[in-house]
C-alpha cells in the first residue's frame, strides 16, 4: 500500500469511531500511543535488540493478548504507568488517557496497527503517513487543531528561501506539530551529500523547540521520531515550557516560526468573589524593546533574542504587527535598526485554518551592533491583492509562490530587481521601499500595498460562488476581530 492509501485506510476507521463519540483529535492521540508502542516492540526484537525500558507487562504484545473489558482496564493502566517513565517514552505518554471507550473498537485499532511493520518502513513513508494524518486532523476546523498546523506549502517556500546549511541549529519557539523541522530536515537531506558527522548532527543536535500544549507537543515528538529525528530512547529537544517566559541564553543559526494567532497573552486568575477570570499578561524581560501584552510582538522580540549575531529568521505574523502603534512602533523601529529586515511576503486570507487571518512572512537577518540602521531597503511581495484561496477547493500550493522565490533570489539577494509590466504600464507584485521611506510613514508602518483590487463590476471576473461566500465570511470575521480589539483597547483605557 502507498502512504496515501494507508492514511485513507487508517483515517476511514475514524468515521466509525466518531459514532462512538471519538473525535478526530482523540483518535490521532490514541494512534500516537499505539504506533509508538508497536515501534518500541519492533525495536526490542532482532535485529535491533534495543531495550527501551518498557516492561513486558506493558509492551505491545500485552495489548494483543487481551480483549473486552480486560483490554480496556489494562490499556488505562498501561498509559498511566508509561507516563511515569523518563526520556521520550515518558514525554509521549505524559497525562495520557484512553479516549476509545469501546473495547471492541480499541481491539480493531490495535489489529490495524499490528498489520504494519513500522520500523522497517522507510522514514519518508511512515513520516508521510503521520503527516497525512496530522493534515486531516487539522482540516477539522471545529476542533481548533488547525492552529497548530502551518500550511506545508508555505513552510516549503520559507525553507527554500532560507536555504539552511549543515551543522547549523534551527529553532521554533512555537513549533506545533513540527512542520518547520521536518521540511528543513528534508531540504538538508535532498540538497547536501551529508557525511556521517553531518547526519548525526542533523539527527540529534539541529532542532530545538517549545510547545506548551501537551497533546500538540506529543504529536510533534512522534512526527519527528517517525521522520528519523532523534531516537526513541533519547531526551527530546522540544520543551514544554512557555518560550516567552525567560531568555534561555541559547542562540541559534535559524529561527523559523508561525507563532499562535491571537493578540493578547492572558492568565486565568481568581478575583475577590472567588470567580475565575482572564487578565492580560505582560512579560517583564530586560531583553525586550517594549513591554506589551501583544503576544505577536512578544514573539518577534523573543525571536530576535534567540538569534546568533549571524542568525536568520523567517516568521509568520498577522497584520497588526505591521501597523499597531505604541509598542508595535517601538518593535518595528528596533527591528529595522538592529536587523536587516530585507523581505516581507504579504499573504492572502483563506490559507490558514482560522478564517479571515491576514498574515505576512517577515524575513530578517541579525547583524553585529552598529550606529547606522542595518536595514537599507525592504522588499515586498504582494501575494494578497486579487488572490483568492480557500482551504479545501483552492488551497495554497508551492507552485503559487514559485514567482516569489525567484524574486527573493535565495542564491544571491544582491541581484534582486523590481518587476515592471510594460504591456500594462503597471508595477508587479514585487517592489522595494527604502529605509528612509519607511521611517517617514506614520508609526513606522510596514503595512504597505500598491496594487489595485480588480473591479467586480465585470460579472465575467467574479469568483466562483463558494469562493465569494468564503471571502465574505472571512471579511466578516476579520471585521469582528477588529471590533473585539477596539473593545479590548477601550476596556484597558478605562
Amino acid at each position: 500500500m502507498t502512504p496515501s492509501q494507508i492514511v485513507t485506510k487508517i483515517w476511514n476507521f475514524c468515521n466509525i469511531l466518531r459514532d462512538a463519540g471519538v473525535s478526530y483529535g482523540d483518535y490521532l492521540e490514541q494512534l500516537t500511543y499505539l504506533i509508538f508502542l508497536k515501534m518500541a516492540y519492533e525495536y526490542a526484537n532482532p535485529p535491533y535488540n534495543h531495550d527501551l525500558g518498557i516492561p513486558a507487562k506493558y509492551n505491545w504484545q500485552s495489548l494483543k493478548t487481551k480483549r473486552s473489558e480486560e483490554l480496556e482496564i489494562h490499556y488505562i493502566e498501561l498509559l498511566r504507568e508509561l507516563g511515569k517513565k523518563k526520556g521520550i517514552l515518558g514525554h509521549i505518554f505524559t497525562k495520557s488517557q484512553n479516549k476509545i471507550q469501546d473495547p471492541v473498537m480499541l481491539s480493531r485499532v490495535i489489529d490495524m496497527i499490528d498489520n504494519e511493520a513500522w520500523v522497517s518502513m522507510g522514514a519518508d513513508v511512515k513520516g508521510d503517513i503521520y503527516e497525512g494524518l496530522l493534515e486531516k486532523n487539522a482540516e477539522d476546523t471545529k476542533s481548533g487543531a488547525g492552529q497548530y498546523f502551518t500550511p506545508r506549502a508555505l513552510i516549503q517556500v520559507m525553507v527554500k528561501c532560507m536555504r539552511p546549511e549543515p551543522f547549523k541549529t534551527i529553532a521554533d519557539p512555537a513549533c506545533g506539530t513540527g512542520g518547520f523541522f521536518l521540511e528543513t530536515h528534508n531540504f538538508l537531506r535532498k540538497n547536501y551529500n551529508l557525511n556521517e558527522k553531518q547526519t548525526q548532527f542533523l539527527k540529534h543536535q539541529t532542532f530545538y523547540g517549545h510547545e506548551i500544549v501537551p497533546n500538540t507537543r506529543r504529536l510533534c515528538l512522534m512526527n519527528m521520531l517517525l521522520h528519523n529525528i532523534g531516537d526513541i530512547n533519547s531526551e527530546p529537544t522540544i520543551s514544554p515550557h512557555d518560550a516567552l517566559a525567560v531568555d534561555t541564553k541559547q542562540r541559534f543559526d535559524y529561527v523559523l516560526a508561525n507563532p499562535p494567532f491571537g493578540k493578547k497573552s492572558s492568565i486565568t486568575a481568581t478575583n475577590g468573589e472567588g470567580e475565575q477570570e482572564k487578565k492580560d499578561f505582560t512579560y517583564n524581560r530586560k531583553d525586550f524593546w517594549a513591554t506589551t501584552s501583544n503576544k505577536q510582538l512578544n514573539f518577534v522580540q523573543h525571536i530576535y533574542t534567540m538569534l546568533k549575531t549571524t542568525g536568520k529568521a523567517g516568521v509568520i505574523v498577522p497584520d497588526n504587527v505591521l501597523f499597531e502603534g505604541g509598542a508595535g512602533e517601538t518593535v518595528r523601529q528596533n527591528l529595522l535598526q538592529k536587523t536587516d529586515l530585507h523581505t516581507i511576503l504579504r499573504l492572502p486570507t483563506g490559507i490558514f485554518y482560522a478564517h479571515g487571518i491576514k498574515a505576512n512572512v517577515l524575513f530578517f537577518d541579525n547583524k553585529p551592533t552598529r550606529k547606522e540602521a542595518c536595514t537599507k531597503e525592504v522588499w515586498y511581495y504582494d501575494y494578497r491583492t486579487n488572490i483568492h484561496n480557500t482551504l479545501k477547493k483552492k488551497s495554497l500550493q508551492f507552485e503559487d509562490l514559485e514567482d516569489f522565490i525567484q524574486c527573493y533570489n535565495p542564491e544571491d539577494r544582491s541581484k534582486r530587481g523590481e518587476i515592471w509590466h510594460p504591456e500594462t504600464n503597471t508595477e508587479g507584485r514585487w517592489r522595494k521601499f527604502s529605509y528612509e521611506e519607511i521611517m517617514t510613514r506614520d508609526k513606522t508602518s510596514l503595512d504597505i500595498s500598491w496594487l489595485k483590487d480588480k473591479s467586480l463590476s465585470n460579472l465575467d471576473n467574479l469568483p466562483e460562488p463558494d469562493e465569494l461566500a468564503a471571502e465574505i465570511i472571512e471579511n466578516l470575521e476579520a471585521g469582528l476581530n477588529s471590533f473585539k480589539a477596539i473593545l479590548n483597547a477601550l476596556e484597558n483605557d478605562t
